[in-house]
């Protein structure tokens, strides 16, 4: 049996679809490879936002190259936004890539690796549309009690900065009943917190339409028992209404924490990019926001540097920064990416004072976020803990987790195993401490509920090690219907 590895650049988009790759590998018979240990395939999911992501695959590449040589038999392919944008470029820059796959057609990876290795030659499909929604795919999930679900692809905006819409294609819509049915399945399985995925979730339902069927989905997933944490990213400011509001505050399990991406505060940059909202609009929806949910985090995307942007556009900026009293902010140098209109665009604002900017934003959002952590000292919140997620400390006892409004919460724990928490179990504890990224609560736990979601956790990490035939079998899920599948 030949193991795989997928390595993953870029979104929360681009790391759902690596679990859905590995799901289709694992369906075909391969088998996820060791920590460590060098796979017989490797699959690179990758992203097409940040140059730099261009470059790091590259060059990871090219330190493969000769590793390949030196491994008859070796497979590498190239999937995601980059592929679907270069096509036979990765292939030309990097001849030892066997396959290269597009972001419509995830599910064909396996029939692409078996052809190139018959007919020893490279390997390029790339869709321009979906052939199925690719939930519809098995999917091996990293997280036991944590799922991210897709409830739409693609984008109909054309935000002059961005390439996702070129690459991903038109928005495409499941049904409210296919998202739900898998959601219900996750909870049988374990899972307790899932976040709902889209390029543009409050446009969710155009395609079918219905323009209230984001509220209402949030609203039913209400009524999903066991289902005690729900999340989603990203809306979009110019589409977001009150009825998404009137949803997250009247839901108990949709959480307080909202992230909306601003982007600019200058309405001339809002302009030049093609968002079709201005900073009033925005800063009125978080006043609306914070009437219905007072508590909810917000956090955002800010790009420093767009072509043309002035100083009093920067200046903004940092205006509506203050205003917006963000809990953590995404903040991003403009860098070119050919294909949009941007690269194009007159007034590329020189480099070195693209830094300056960036570097003064970044303390900004630093002392705002600051500012906000400190209203929690004293406060006691809910904390979901999490495999990987933050610290784990065995000197200081630590293990860290996610507060209701997503904030990071390192909790000081007891050191008798017995009574800690797994990662899925739910505790409450007080904060004792805080800083601008994270939360301490080194009083310990107040309270400690054990989850079905620790319990599944629990239930990966006690396969018997000697059983080598039950250490390769993996839970999949397919149109929402859990099965076993031997990997």
């Amino acid at each position: 049996m030949r193991t795989f590895e997928v390595v993953t650049y870029g979104c929360q988009m681009n790391n759902h679809d690596s679990e859905r790759i590995a799901g289709v590998l694992l369906d075909a018979g391969y088998v996820a490879a060791e920590a460590g240990s060098q796979a017989d395939v490797v699959v690179f999911n990758t992203c097409a936002v940040r140059e730099n992501a261009d470059n790091r695959l590259y060059g990871n590449l090219g330190h493969l190259a000769p590793v390949k040589q030196s491994r008859p038999g070796m497979q590498i392919a190239v999937g995601g936004c980059m592929a679907q944008k270069d096509r036979h470029t990765v292939v030309d820059r990097a001849p030892w890539v066997d396959v290269v796959f597009g972001t419509n057609n995830l599910g064909s990876l396996p029939v692409l690796l078996e052809r190139a290795r018959v007919q020893q030659e490279a390997q390029v499909e790339i869709l321009e549309s979906l052939e199925r929604f690719p939930s519809t795919l098995p999917t091996r999930r990293d997280s036991a009690y944590a799922a991210w679900v897709s409830i739409s692809v693609g984008c109909n905006n054309t935000c002059t900065f961005c390439i996702v819409p070129a690459l991903r294609g038109k928005e495409t819509d499941r049904r409210p009943g296919d998202v739900l049915a898998e959601i219900q399945a996750l909870v049988v399985e374990g899972v307790q917190e899932v976040t709902l995925l889209g390029q543009n979730v409050n446009t969710y339902g155009v395609e079918f339409g219905d323009r209230g069927a984001f509220a209402k989905l949030l609203r039913a997933c209400g009524d999903i028992d066991g289902l005690e944490r729900v999340r989603f990213t990203s809306p979009h400011p110019a589409a977001f209404t009150d009825d998404v509001i009137a949803a997250m505050a009247e839901t108990p399990n949709v959480m307080p924490s909202l992230h909306m991406p601003l982007q600019s505060g200058s309405d001339a940059v809002l302009k030049a990019m093609r968002r079709s909202y201005r900073s009033e609009k925005f800063l009125g929806i978080l006043d609306r926001v914070r009437t219905a949910i007072p508590h909810a985090a917000i956090t955002t995307d800010i790009i420093v540097g767009f072509p043309g942007e002035t100083d009093a556009d920067f200046e903004a900026t940092m205006d509506v920064v203050r205003a917006s009293r963000f809990s953590a902010a995404f903040t991003f140098q403009y860098s070119i990416r050919p294909g949009t209109p941007a690269a194009t665009m007159p007034n590329q604002v020189p480099r070195d004072v693209v830094q300056e900017r960036y570097e003064r934003l970044v303390d900004l959002v630093g002392d705002v976020a600051w500012q906000e952590n400190l209203k929690l000292v004293g406060e006691r919140v809910e904390v979901l803990f999490a495999d990987g997620e933050g610290r784990k400390d065995a000197a200081t006892h630590r293990m860290s987790g996610r507060a209701r409004d997503n904030r990071l919460v390192h909790v000081r724990v007891p050191e008798e195993p017995e009574l800690r928490p797994r990662p899925g179990d739910l505790a409450e504890v007080a904060i004792t401490y805080a800083a601008p990224h994270h939360l301490n609560a080194d009083d310990g736990l107040l309270s400690l509920r054990r989850t079905r979601g620790g319990d599944a956790w629990a239930s990966r990490q006690s396969i018997p090690e000697e059983n080598e035939e039950a250490s390769r079998r993996t839970a999949i899920t397919t149109l929402g219907i859990p099965k076993l599948v031997r990997a």
